[in-house]
């Protein structure tokens, strides 16, 4: 039964598809066999003289009829009816003092009607076909939009393909999109043209004002319709002009309450323009109003984590001056004043002098502690050197043995460094604490506009970059920057750490 259903379905929809088809060489066909066949029946007819011949002249102009549907659709059906009807009154004329031959109104009648209903019929058929067919293009059309807005695709590559998707479905010669300024002037953000020309260029502004599709939505924050140029005006009405178009329709692009642009759709003949392509833009227009909006929100909270990572970059820069400028010089100067002390204590006070050297030698581990915690929030040989002096001491400070590769990292932003030097100090202390590593493999490139970090160890695997290792910390901090981190490290063949970070900027 389910192959039976799927069979009765695909041949509904391969007649509904042969249906929609009005090529002209169907409609001439269509228009030949409905002015031609009534004639050449009622020619065959002539010679026969009984009611029986009424019935097959009728019966064969109903299959006239509905080939003629099926080819053109209502009016050459209905021709085909009429010129049914008349043929057959012409042919009973000659004939009426034999009383036989006198047309049956009632079968007429009869033909009328039936032939009217299936010429309706089929024509409802095709237009419903059509209706469905168009239906199904609009899904198809916003299914691959929306798919571009749910995998969070670039705005550009949104607003490339929506005036393509929008102008192929309408169909138009041209569908651009707009955005508003604040000066009064709208730019072009993305076109497409049938023919295939990128115009008007993208980057190009037109100042608004006048009788034109731009402004009237800047105004009006409706949809809009401009069935003739004639009378249009203002700037963006003389480009239309210029390219020879006569009508366009327009949607306004919405995003948080808020007017952010247009989209337009512009034909070559006036009237050309779908009555629905306002709606069909609308719907094209929401979709892009929701990549926009979420391409702000990732911007922001992007500005949002940029802002914290340097606020606790700067926080960690001043606590390592403050240690550095106060407790760690009051120590030593806590450490000279107790040498002082010793070389002038008497020999004979050798107890006194024993635990003086136990109060200096306590200072001087507490000094190197604190020393070592200044380092750990904020690398001073960092600020001093860049990037490759801190991970050569890095690697020189590890109990795993380091091989290190560093290529073009002279002096990179600051932001980029630091974030830089936490990833590999993470990484080097993760592979010394759990990796059980024997070697670890450290690559520091920076080429072009982007700098690029490996970490490679050959220890056990299976760290999880959820299971807090830092490695959360660490994917927010370089994700600020706009980088990428990557994390490789199946169980018992190591761990891999790829990380990635723009320059420019």
């Amino acid at each position: 039964m389910i192959g039976y259903a799927r069979g009765v379905s695909a041949l509904g929809r391969q007649a509904g598809a042969w249906l929609r088809q009005r090529s002209p060489t169907r409609q001439v066909a269509a228009w030949a066999l409905a002015v031609a066949g009534p004639a050449l029946l009622a020619l065959a007819a002539l010679p026969w003289r009984s009611s029986l011949v009424l019935g097959g002249f009728l019966f064969s102009a109903l299959l006239v009829v509905i080939a003629s549907a099926a080819l053109g659709g209502l009016w050459p059906a209905l021709t085909g009816v009429v010129l049914a009807v008349l043929a057959r009154l012409l042919l009973s004329a000659p004939f009426e003092e034999g009383g036989d031959l006198q047309p049956n109104l009632v079968s007429l009648a009869a033909f009328v009607i039936v032939g009217v209903a299936v010429a309706i019929l089929i024509g409802e058929l095709a237009q419903l076909a059509e209706e469905q067919a168009s239906s199904r293009r609009v899904e198809a059309s916003l299914r691959r939009v929306a798919t571009l807005v749910a995998r969070g695709a670039p705005a550009d590559e949104v607003f490339a393909a929506v005036p393509e998707e929008a102008g192929q479905l309408l169909p138009a010669s041209q569908a651009t999109m707009i955005r508003y300024e604040p000066d009064g002037t709208a730019t072009i953000v993305a076109s497409w043209r049938r023919t295939g020309e990128i115009v008007p260029p993208i980057g190009d502004r037109q100042r608004l004002g006048g009788r034109n599709l731009s402004t009237i939505i800047s105004q009006t924050r409706r949809s809009a319709r401009i069935n003739s140029y004639a009378e249009a005006s203002g700037a963006p009405a003389v480009a239309a002009c210029e390219a020879g178009f006569r009508s366009a329709a327009g949607a306004p692009v919405i995003v948080q309450g808020h007017l952010w642009g247009a989209m337009i759709a512009c034909s070559l003949d006036e009237d050309a323009l779908a009555p629905d392509a306002e709606a069909r833009l609308a719907s094209f227009t929401e979709l892009v109003a929701t990549a926009i909006a979420n391409a702000e929100n990732l911007a922001e909270l992007t500005a949002s984590r940029a802002r914290v990572v340097a606020a606790a970059d700067e926080t960690r820069r001043r606590i390592e001056r403050d240690l550095h400028d106060g407790a760690q010089q009051r120590l030593v100067s806590l450490s000279l004043a107790l040498q002082a002390a010793r070389a002038v204590v008497p020999s004979q006070l050798g107890e006194l002098d024993g635990e003086l050297a136990y109060v200096a030698k306590g200072l001087g581990s507490v000094l190197e502690d604190l020393q070592e915690m200044a380092r750990g929030i904020h690398p001073a040989i960092l600020a001093r050197g860049g990037l490759g002096p801190a991970l050569r001491t890095l690697a020189r400070r590890c109990p795993v043995p380091v091989e290190l590769d560093v290529r073009g990292a002279e002096r990179l932003p600051e932001r980029v460094e630091v974030a830089a030097y936490y990833v590999v100090a993470e990484a080097l202390t993760n592979a010394a604490k759990h990796a059980q590593a024997a070697v670890v493999h450290v690559d520091a490139e920076a080429a072009g506009r982007v700098l690029r970090l490996s970490v490679r160890d050959d220890g056990c695997g299976g760290a999880d970059p959820v299971r807090g290792t830092g490695l959360v910390g660490l994917r927010d901090r370089v994700e600020a920057l706009g980088g990428t981190l990557t994390v490789l490290s199946p169980a018992g063949a190591g761990t891999s750490l790829q990380a990635e970070f723009p320059l420019a900027g």
